[in-house]
């Protein structure tokens, strides 16, 4: 078993995507003996990756057998961190969700049983999978919290169901198999627009914050929908990467752990902050509520990876959101390039200048 970094042969599947390539440059400070990434490049492009000499890259879908074919059968650590990124691009293409979100984590779990040794394997779980569908008073999710069978999305099914899957691996095969449940992770490395046209306007506007932080840099208004009454537990990309690696190194296989923050902000709250940090004085657009996002409000219990992996996260929110404006403002040709080849399916970014 790993009991450190040092020295450790890693394999990141989805190692070029946003949480990915922070990893891997995490891993290499540590002094790991190898990493190798899989990532097909769906969501992520590849100027977040450094260039080292213990770095080798293979291009494609760890779903696919001849890219399973080219690994070493060891490694150290496995960290399974891609998807089909995220709620919405499920929704407009269930089956690109099942081929690059459920088929990715069972072919990877079938190849650690029979073709493969790990010490451990860490799964980018979904904490949207299990928060309580609710717009009242929210409670902390537990990891043992009860799992609708209504969910939101293709892409929520997917998650729960590799989580399904790394239980039974786990149980029936002995796979290490070890669950981070992510929050909304935010920060430097995010590229709107990074990857293929994946049907939605989604696939340039993902995730609130770094949209968030883009708009208003443009001088543009940021949309808050119903008013901005939902909530989110938004937590930094340095402290996912930190959860990430007390799952590796002293998680239980078979065991789940929240990756959170523990505070509850609310979708206006984190509009008024960011426009403030990035000098934005366009008023607010209030927008109607997404119709099918039954998760109003939600946030993390923190007790149990607090206690068990002695993780909690540092990062404050006006911190991490400051960093994140800079990050921006310096990478702001290379989102406009990812964006702006998307401009054949979305001909209002041709007229989108890049932030100042």
């Amino acid at each position: 078993m790993a009991s450190s970094l040092a020295d450790a042969r890693v394999l990141v599947v989805g190692g070029a995507g946003f949480v990915g390539s922070n990893l891997v440059h995490r891993l290499l400070a540590e002094r790991v003996g190898e990493v190798v990434i899989v990532d097909n490049l769906l969501s992520a492009d590849m100027t977040n990756l450094p260039k080292a000499p213990n770095l080798s890259f293979v291009l494609g879908s760890i779903a696919e057998a001849r890219v399973l074919d080219r690994l070493p059968r060891r490694f150290d650590l496995v960290f399974h961190l891609a998807t089909y990124h995220g709620n919405q691009s499920s929704m407009a293409d269930p089956v690109a969700d099942h081929d690059n979100n459920t088929l990715t984590t069972l072919m990877l779990c079938e190849w650690l049983a029979h073709r493969a040794e790990v010490d451990k394997v860490v799964y980018a779980a979904a904490g949207c999978t299990v928060a309580e569908k609710t717009f009242e008073a929210a409670a902390p999710t537990q990891e043992d919290a009860p799992v609708s069978l209504y969910l939101d999305s293709p892409y929520q099914i997917s998650k729960i169901i590799g989580e399904l899957y790394g239980n039974y691996y786990f149980k029936r095969h002995g796979v290490p198999f070890v669950k981070a449940r992510f929050q909304n992770v935010y920060g430097p490395g995010e590229i709107l627009g990074a990857g293929h046209w994946r049907g939605t306007p989604a696939t340039v506007w993902r995730n609130v914050v770094p949209t968030f932080v883009w708009k208003p840099l443009a001088g543009a208004a940021l949309p808050v929908e119903k008013g901005g009454v939902a909530t989110r537990d938004f937590i930094y990309v340095d402290d996912i990467v930190e959860g990430l690696i007390a799952c590796a190194l002293t998680g239980e296989p078979g065991g789940v752990y929240n990756l959170a923050s523990g505070a509850e902000t609310s979708i206006r709250a984190l509009a008024e902050a960011i426009n403030e940090l990035a000098g934005n004085e366009t008023p607010i657009a209030l927008a109607p509520a997404r119709d099918w996002d039954r998760s109003g409000r939600r946030f993390g219990d923190i007790r149990k990876a607090r206690e068990a992996l002695g993780f909690s996260a540092r990062v404050g929110l006006r911190d991490g959101l400051s960093r994140t404006v800079a990050w921006t403002r310096a990478n702001r040709a290379t989102i406009a390039r990812c964006m702006a080849q998307h401009r054949w399916f979305m001909p209002e970014l041709a007229a989108l200048p890049p932030p100042g």
